[in-house]
């Protein structure tokens, strides 16, 4: 059996990934097939941590957010993440991969609260760890959450998983010449604006040496790809 290129991943999934073609909430194919290929990489040996974000389930309310306190409306959304954290378990456990959901808000009777050793150990022991409610607090993203924990568990990389299979020059869908990066530092990611993470995230991840990789998780294969260390997507690098 071929060797994966890493041993211990983070996969930062938007909640936007979850919606297939729906216009908001959960499709459960595109959740399946997701499932599908985490389960893919957990069977070579891989260790695997999710953040899940949560902007298909507050897309639905998002137009009766207008206007709403920065705060509450940040604290709706870690709601809809852990949401999304439960789905993401109940999907796995169907096709037999042990996963725990942790929250960094207290929900006791639905998810574990985030402990670090915890985690780790369950890393160890196999299991997926999907952590919900982004950092806990307002005003961060999840792509902040998710360099955070990537580094508190000692994650070797970030997989981005988006509809996009890379970071382009321009932007594919409105010029044909754009073209896609195979390597990027974090510090042109930053100064050109290149829509990777927000900055908080890119600059967690530059200071601790921790990098990311952008990838289509809707491409056949390019999970698994991306594991092995092929040429997929675009690696942000110091």
């Amino acid at each position: 059996m071929a060797k994966a290129a890493y041993k211990r991943i983070l996969i930062k999934l938007s909640g936007e990934a979850l919606m297939g073609d729906d216009a908001y909430g959960i499709n459960r194919a595109t959740i399946d097939d997701i499932v599908a290929q985490i389960k893919a990489v957990v069977d070579l040996g891989v260790e695997v941590a999710v953040v899940i974000g949560g902007g298909n389930i507050f897309r639905g309310v998002a137009p009766a957010a207008a206007g709403m306190d920065r705060a509450t409306a940040d604290y709706m959304g870690m709601l809809a993440t852990v949401m999304n954290a439960m789905a993401l378990q109940d999907a796995m456990r169907s096709i037999g991969i042990k996963a725990r959901v942790q929250s960094a808000l207290k929900l006791e009777q639905v998810a574990e609260p985030y402990i670090r050793g915890k985690a780790i150990r369950y890393l160890e022991e196999g299991r997926v760890v999907i952590f919900g409610a982004g950092t806990g607090n307002p005003f961060f993203t999840t792509d902040t959450a998710a360099a955070l924990r990537g580094m508190e568990i000692d994650a070797e990389i970030v997989l981005k998983a988006t509809k996009v299979d890379g970071i382009y020059t321009a932007d594919p869908k409105s010029n044909p010449d754009a073209t896609r990066y195979e390597t990027v530092t974090f510090d042109e990611a930053i100064n050109k604006n290149l829509k990777v993470m927000d900055a908080t995230a890119l600059t967690l991840c530059r200071d601790q040496n921790l990098p990311i990789c952008v990838f289509s998780i809707f491409k056949p294969g390019a999970l698994m790809r991306v594991v092995m260390g092929e040429n997929e997507g675009t690696r942000v690098i110091k």
